[in-house]
């Protein structure tokens, strides 16, 4: 047996097993793909059936509930493979430190890690854009936001200025998570007209774009003494109650 196996490996030729994968990969690529041009053909996924996704993927119920238990397990299953890619990814973003992005910025370059994180979205558009727009999934883009805050709170501590701890740092961190990936989501569902490294240029602007600076007016803002002024503030009113 082992020499047939490596016979095969050999001479190049496919063991049935691999073949056997080969083919499952295809068919779950061609009922994820399906599923997606369902949603934007009856612009609601709840709408979405077994029988049309079958019928337009070219396979048989049959296979399709080898796979899936239902169209929700399909797009659960999608949508946890999709997070756990996303996870490495969005650690790799979360690792580099200010001295990087600040070269990045003067050089008019992307975050490191940010081309490679778009390039994902783009290579998989077809499905992902469906899920996470009009019609798609509601839950998803939270659950993608849910998975880069628990990804990025312990790098964003780290080195934080202890004046800005507390509730300053947490709706900060939520502000900043549900820009991006907000941001992330427009260009996705948009029709992605600007290029990979275009857009991760953008986006890794954004994040350091001032109030004001638009309108060439900037605005310079104390973050640490601003958040200990809020801080005792609302320990103030709390007492005034």
């Amino acid at each position: 047996m082992g020499k047939t196996i490596m016979h095969g490996a050999a001479t190049g030729r496919r063991t049935p097993s691999a073949t056997v994968d080969r083919r499952s990969a295809r068919t779950r690529r061609a009922l994820r793909d399906a599923l997606a041009a369902e949603i934007q053909a009856t612009g609601d996924l709840s709408q979405v059936t077994v029988t049309a996704v079958t019928e337009r993927a070219d396979v048989t119920r049959r296979t399709f509930y080898s796979h899936f238990g239902d169209i929700q397990d399909l797009v659960n299953q999608t949508e946890e493979e999709t997070i756990a890619d996303l996870r490495e990814l969005v650690g790799a973003i979360s690792s580099v430190d200010l001295e990087q992005l600040e070269r990045a910025i003067a050089d008019m370059e992307p975050c490191p890690g940010s081309v490679e994180l778009l390039q994902y979205f783009k290579d998989r558009g077809l499905y992902l854009g469906a899920l996470l727009g009009k019609g798609g999934d509601p839950a998803f883009a939270q659950r993608i936001k849910d998975m880069v805050r628990s990804v990025v709170t312990d790098r964003a501590l780290d080195g934080l200025d202890a004046r800005a701890m507390g509730s300053f740092f947490d709706y900060y961190l939520t502000f900043a998570v549900s820009a991006e990936v907000g941001v992330l989501v427009e260009w996705l569902t948009g029709g992605m007209r600007e290029s990979v490294g275009v857009m991760a240029r953008l986006m890794t602007a954004l994040m350091f774009v001032r109030p004001g600076d638009l309108y060439g007016r900037p605005i310079d803002f104390d973050v640490p003494k601003f958040a200990i002024g809020l801080g005792l503030l609302n320990l103030k009113e709390k007492n005034d109650d």
